[in-house]
């Protein structure tokens, strides 16, 4: 499965959960870490977690072996990484204070998957 195929696999899944800001950066020729960080946003740290376990099993299922797991216990944030695609799962609170995202934007690399919900203008 190419890094593509994962990073697009572990979108939907991630969608299917509710997960919320979902952003795919394809940092291929901007770092040796990985072809795409992706990163979302769940409410709780349960949902956090539930997300983890959902793509984790999608992830096996598809003969996608997740090499690293961090955070899950605390489910703050979670990070999974297949050696091409390093997964990042956010509570809303963590990810505000870390903007994971904003080190990775080159214009051209990022997708959003979800945005947020713009907020109705004031009159």
């Amino acid at each position: 499965m190419t890094s593509e195929q994962q990073a697009g696999l572990v979108c939907d899944v991630m969608l299917h959960k509710k997960g919320e800001d979902i952003v795919r950066l394809d940092i291929r020729g901007l770092s040796i870490l990985a072809d795409y960080f992706l990163i979302c946003s769940g409410n709780s740290t349960l949902q956090v977690q539930a997300i983890s376990d959902a793509v984790d099993e999608a992830l096996e299922k598809a003969g996608v072996k997740v090499r690293r797991r961090e955070g899950y216990d605390q489910g703050r944030w979670i990070v999974l990484d297949t050696g091409d695609v390093m997964v990042h799962l956010f509570n809303r609170e963590e990810r505000d204070f870390y903007k994971l995202e904003r080190l990775w934007i080159n214009g051209d690399n990022i997708e959003y998957i979800n945005p947020p919900a713009k907020a109705p203008a004031s009159t």
